[in-house]
């Protein structure tokens, strides 16, 4: 039972309990386990562990699930860590383990120290993390930063679980907003060579943010562009202005510790050696996916991209979504959802064939027409194993005790991402985004999330990993020689006499830090980061509770004068609690500290 994972070592023992009723002539050879799980009961009361497998093979074995888990129980009843295995309801069979169960995934924990956790279960396949990818058209809001926490942790638990994980930004640098942007730039530079700017036109974005971009225009062309036609100096304008909105952007993530490894134009899949988007169209059209015909009016509200004429239209309906859906504008541009689908195509080239793409809530109503894409590019590619998985990122609620907080007067509209980093901090802002599920809405008090209480989540965990550190500190009386270096502190620990941990609280604690490697392959699979968000509140709850019956009955404390081999057993415990405590923090991007003040 030395493995990392406790859930797959008992696994194990249950397959072979099934191995040792095939030869017993219970169940035939060959009969399918795949299906057979292990994992925590609903309620703690019924046990540690739960196991389905008599339910899913009684039927090929020909048997009554109840009469078949009684066969298999008695079989795991002889097994030396299963203490008990009982059978409940239509063929459950719970199972309690004895104390040495976890004793053992304690010392896994200490053998393993920072790796404890990490997993195969990607396999080391690629795959595409797209996450932010707001318009370069102003300084990212606090919604933009939900979705770019929530990426970057999602990211860095796929490459802990073993996926080769590359982080992406889509960057919409074509289209109509990018020219907005420009136009908008080019009133800054207007405003910056001494002329008058009253009131920004409607459509235009009215913040002060352009103001240096309309400085920095004037220090290299002076007024040289400013009696040019528009054809003249909008490229110039545009492209400029992107590219300090985007320094922005990549320094306003670099301040919540975010970095992609890519940065993708769109406007690259139009411009220079190749047009992908009508190589992408043209392929389409050859499996018979585009066709040239007109779309029936909306019926209830307008649909901003409907046109009464003959247009150029992919078969979305084909795939599952509930109209055909233009390609082509009545200019002869490509649609926004053209280049989507020659940009995921682009992804697939790339050899992705698992890909996630990061969204804001106001884009909810595109994802049936992103997947039917995604699904006509896996025909034309061959790439039948591609696979798209959209997150919707909800909207963040900003309140200061409770209060709604006021717009910035510098972005005009919103309250920037900085701001909040700025008056917060980095950890409060990462591990509160993560503590609710990404699809549901979340309030953000910037008040609450620097309390210094149980009841704030990111002060609770990270305190729980500073008091760890206290113990070790405060141990050096009775251990002098107790190293500061975790490994080297763990590896001495290894060898403390574990099995004196006997008391309810500590084996609850060593119960809960066994849950970690198969907590991390779930959330992983599921692309849900915050389960572990969730994970770390629960064992930060246990340690704090075990740290308080100690302060009311002394010999459950840590540190018991009079008894070095106890107190080098529960110093061992706490190795562990920290080894986990900053593993977690760690994914979430969050830090562990050593101390608080």
């Amino acid at each position: 039972m030395g493995d990392q994972n406790i859930f797959a070592a008992v696994l194990d023992k249950v397959r072979a309990a099934n191995e040792a009723l095939i030869a017993d002539g219970v169940l035939p050879v060959g009969i399918d386990q795949s299906r057979i799980v292990v994992e925590p009961p609903r309620e703690s009361a019924h046990g540690d562990m739960a196991t389905n497998a008599a339910m899913v093979l009684a039927k090929g074995a020909g048997s009554k699930p109840r009469v078949l888990a009684e066969a298999i129980a008695a079989k795991l009843r002889r097994d030396d860590v299963v203490a008990k295995a009982e059978v409940a309801g239509p063929g459950f069979i719970n199972l309690t383990l004895r104390p040495a169960a976890w004793i053992n995934a304690l010392r896994a924990i200490l053998a393993a120290g920072k790796n404890y956790g990490r997993g195969d279960v990607g396999g080391g396949a690629a795959v595409n993390v797209e996450y932010v990818s707001a318009n370069p058209t102003g300084p990212m809001h606090v919604g933009h930063c939900r979705g770019a926490v929530f990426g970057d942790a999602l990211a860095n638990l796929l490459a802990f679980a073993g996926f080769n994980v590359t982080r992406e930004y889509y960057i919409n640098d074509a289209g109509a907003q990018v020219d907005a942007l420009a136009r908008s730039a080019f009133l800054r530079y207007r405003e910056a060579l001494g002329e008058h700017i009253d009131v920004i036109p409607e459509g235009l974005y009215p913040g002060d943010y352009l103001k240096p971009v309309g400085a920095a225009l004037t220090a290299e062309y002076g007024a040289a562009l400013r009696d040019k036609p528009e054809t003249e100096w909008l490229p110039v304008v545009r492209n400029r202005a992107v590219d300090m909105m985007m320094a922005e952007i990549r320094n306003d993530l670099q301040a919540l510790n975010v970095v992609h490894d890519v940065f993708f134009s769109e406007r690259s899949l139009i411009e220079g050696t190749r047009d992908q988007v009508g190589e992408t169209i043209a392929a389409l059209r050859r499996a018979g996916y585009v066709y040239e015909g007109r779309l029936p009016p909306p019926k209830g509200a307008p649909v901003e991209d409907w046109e009464d004429r003959e247009q150029t239209l992919f078969r979305a309906t084909d795939f599952g979504d509930d109209v055909d859906r233009p390609l082509m504008k009545s200019d002869g541009s490509y649609t926004y959802f053209a280049s989507d689908i020659a940009y995921h195509k682009n992804k697939v080239d790339r050899g992705f064939r698992s890909m996630i793409d990061v969204w804001g809530a106001d884009h909810g109503g595109y994802i049936k027409r992103v997947q039917a894409a995604v699904s006509a590019v896996r025909a034309i590619t061959q790439a039948g194993n591609a696979d798209l998985d959209i997150k919707i990122v909800q909207l963040v609620k900003l309140l200061r005790g409770g209060e709604p907080v006021k717009m910035s007067k510098r972005a005009g509209e919103f309250v920037t991402l900085r701001e909040v980093v700025d008056e917060v901090g980095k950890d409060p802002v990462r591990f509160m985004m993560l503590y609710r599920k990404n699809d549901a809405v979340l309030d953000f008090d910037l008040a609450k999330v620097i309390e210094q209480s149980r009841d704030n989540p990111v002060f609770y965990v990270q305190y729980g990993h500073a008091r760890a550190q206290s113990v070790f500190r405060n141990a050096r009386e009775a251990v002098p020689d107790l190293p500061s270096d975790d490994a080297a502190r763990a590896a001495m620990l290894a060898a403390a006499p574990l099995d004196r941990l006997e008391d309810a609280g500590e084996l609850a604690l060593m119960r809960r830090l066994a849950l970690y490697p198969r907590l991390i392959e779930a959330a992983a699979v599921a692309h849900e980061p915050h389960r572990i968000a969730f994970y770390l509140y629960d064992l930060a709850s246990d340690f704090h509770t075990q740290w308080n019956r100690g302060k009311d009955a002394s010999y459950l404390r840590f540190i018991i004068q009079n008894d070095p081999q106890m107190t080098m057993a529960r110093l061992a415990l706490v190795q562990g609690l920290v080894t986990v405590l900053a593993s977690g923090l760690g994914l979430l991007g969050v830090e562990a500290p050593d101390e608080m003040r």
